[in-house]
């Protein structure tokens, strides 16, 4: 019963939050109003300034912000106790992570649809949209070159989930081509697409399909990650409406069905108990893991490391990345921003909770050992959760395991619940690499603007790279070149290949977190300008500025026992990244400062006012 009620009051605040600090927001703060036109229909070019409904905005959003991350995140954060990631989720989600996503929506929307890299120049100066330029192009990097290694762990693992992902994309294309061509209502399209997903899922792998998923997920990760590269190309280019923008909706329809039934899932095994064993009796719904566990054997200190373990589903830099480079490109009305982006930002919170549940207790429901035997609570619990460091497949089959035991109290059959579940990590690993590949496209188009803005000649690169094929090609030749080395300690070949993105993983997290603090900073330089209140962005930034630069300075420098710091160990790659990424840090905070004091109630050169209807 405890772990039930930890979910319901968990939703019961962020719906809560969404009325009452998120309505504060919209109204007081950003002031929005339906008067002013929107970048979608400002610049509406049928490719990616699209107006849409919000409904299909939300969908895209919401599937694109979440990916891997709160699934990830929190699996590996309640190594620390489920109470820390669980406080940090709720806490950080409503009072950071969405202001962060709602804040860099509306200054987008508000700019053109351009991203806060772009709005930094600005609102700062060029030097300042340059390195923050970079620091996007950095971190997208790491997110193309890991993401499809990702997809392809969970197709090997769960080969059951490949036909039900593959047939999504001839799906979101039938949909999106009969939405937008056809302009037919939403809810028939909705509910097919729900439907012919669902029948994927517990007939997609049976018979000659099923022969073809396990001949599939023998595939090497190489022949994934190029696949999904070449794919990841294709979205890009392709007209928002497409692909991108259908793909996630259904998608997001697929994942908040599936969030449903798990709420569902805690509902009946809270009161009956799991699936039945063997013998007939069906086992407690407890919390296996411990409350608080302040130092796991080979863990990082909880401080700063948590804040940076767990970053989709409290805040993630990422995030504004979507908000200013896709979803501001597609809103039609400015008061929906604080429902996509605020709201969708609770959304993800609420599915960090689930998934911290799934593990903590979940899990506990039984897991099946090779010899037949069935492991229950804090035993189960310790076969996945033994060693801090053991690698993205166990963390991912951990919260599988658990999320299908809930599946499984509600008499769906298991390799329904695993293929369900499966299909729910893939699906969203998927929705954030189209549109990472998306946003590296603009972010290299702006870099090739801020380089020289006019070119000429019969062939001039950056005038290339300002195009959409040649920055997406340089954007998957990066990644793919990073995904192609071998892992440390690796020398190459065919079977190392498509796992380089393993050697810049371990930045990802202070990386993405520092993103998160340089775009509060664009968001309040936004406010202070115009004479708003900016005292509730403040900490935040703050916060996120600090917390990831401690995390990186320790991995660096400093290390632990179980954990030596990358100098130490010579790893000189993530040593130059790290050092160069913290000087362009330093670098914009020093420029930030100066003009601070100056900058209040001063509009910004050549700034970019809303225009009324």
């Amino acid at each position: 019963m405890q772990t039930l009620l930890i979910a319901l009051l968990s939703g019961l605040g962020f719906i809560v939050a969404y009325h009452t600090y998120g309505r504060w927001l919209g109204r007081k703060i950003f002031r929005l109003t339906a008067g002013h036109v929107c970048p979608s229909q400002k610049f509406n070019d049928g490719v990616d300034y699209v107006p849409t409904a919000r409904g299909v905005v939300f969908g895209h959003h919401f599937a694109s912000i979440a990916g891997t991350g709160p699934i990830v995140g929190p699996a590996i954060g309640i190594m620390w106790g489920w109470l820390p990631a669980l406080l940090w989720v709720v806490l950080g989600s409503i009072f950071i992570g969405a202001v962060h996503d709602f804040g860099a929506l509306v200054v987008s929307l508000r700019n053109n649809g351009q991203t806060v890299g772009d709005v930094a120049g600005r609102l700062l100066n060029r030097r300042v949209r340059l390195l923050f330029l970079l620091v996007l192009f950095l971190a997208l990097t790491i997110v193309l070159a890991i993401f499809g290694l990702v997809i392809a762990s969970v197709f090997k693992q769960f080969p059951s989930a490949i036909f039900p992902c593959t047939i999504q994309i001839p799906i979101a294309v039938t949909i999106g081509y009969w939405l937008h061509r056809r302009g037919v209502h939403l809810l028939l399209p909705s509910l097919l697409a729900l439907v012919l997903m669902y029948l994927s899922v517990i007939y997609g792998d049976t018979g000659w399909l099923h022969t073809i998923n396990n001949t599939m997920a023998e595939w090497s990760a190489w022949t994934w990650v190029v696949l999904l590269l070449i794919y990841s190309y294709i979205a890009s280019v392709l007209p928002v409406w497409g692909l991108l923008q259908p793909r996630d909706y259904i998608n997001s329809l697929q994942l908040i069905s599936v969030m449903g039934l798990l709420v569902l899932g805690l509902v009946v095994a809270a009161f009956v108990g799991g699936a039945p064993l063997a013998d007939g009796t069906r086992p407690a719904l407890e919390l296996a893991a411990p409350m608080v566990n302040w130092n796991p054997a080979g863990a990082p200190l909880i401080f700063p490391f948590l804040f940076i373990t767990i970053a989709c589903g409290a805040i993630s830099g990422f995030h504004c990345l979507v908000s200013s480079g896709t979803s501001s490109k597609q809103l039609s009305n400015e008061r929906d921003a604080r429902f996509v982006g605020y709201g969708g930002m609770l959304t993800e919170g609420f599915l960090a909770v689930l998934v911290i549940l799934a593990c903590a207790a979940g899990l506990g429901l039984g897991l099946a050992k090779a010899d037949g035997t069935v492991l229950l609570g804090h035993e189960a619990w310790l076969t996945r959760y033994s060693v801090w460091s053991s690698g993205l497949g166990p963390l991912v089959a951990a919260f599988v395991d658990g999320s299908s035991n809930l599946l499984k109290s509600l008499g769906i059959p298991g390799g329904v619940a695993v293929a369900l579940m499966g299909v729910f990590v893939a699906s969203f690993a998927g929705t954030t690499l189209d549109s990472a590949c998306r946003l590296q496209r603009y972010v290299i188009q702006e870099l090739a603007t801020t380089v020289a803005p006019r070119a000429a000649g019969s062939f001039d690169l950056l005038a290339w790279l300002r195009g959409k094929h040649g920055a997406t090609i340089v954007a998957i030749f990066f990644a793919g070149l990073i995904a192609a080395s071998p892992p440390s300690g690796h020398e190459w070949s065919l079977a190392n290949a498509g796992k380089g993105g393993l050697l810049l993983w371990p930045l990802f997290g202070a990386t993405n977190q520092l993103l998160g603090g340089l775009s509060f900073l664009v968001i309040a330089f936004y406010l202070w300008r115009r004479g708003i209140a900016v005292w509730f962005v403040i900490l935040p930034m703050i916060f996120m500025l600090i917390v990831p630069m401690w995390a990186m300075i320790w991995q660096v420098f400093i290390g632990g026992v179980d954990a030596p710091s990358w100098l130490s160990q010579g790893k000189w790659l993530l040593v130059g990244i790290a050092v160069a990424t913290l000087l362009l840090e330093v670098w914009m905070l020093i420029e930030a400062f100066k003009l601070f004091p100056r900058a209040k109630g001063v509009i910004e050169a050549n700034a970019i006012e809303p225009v009324r209807a």
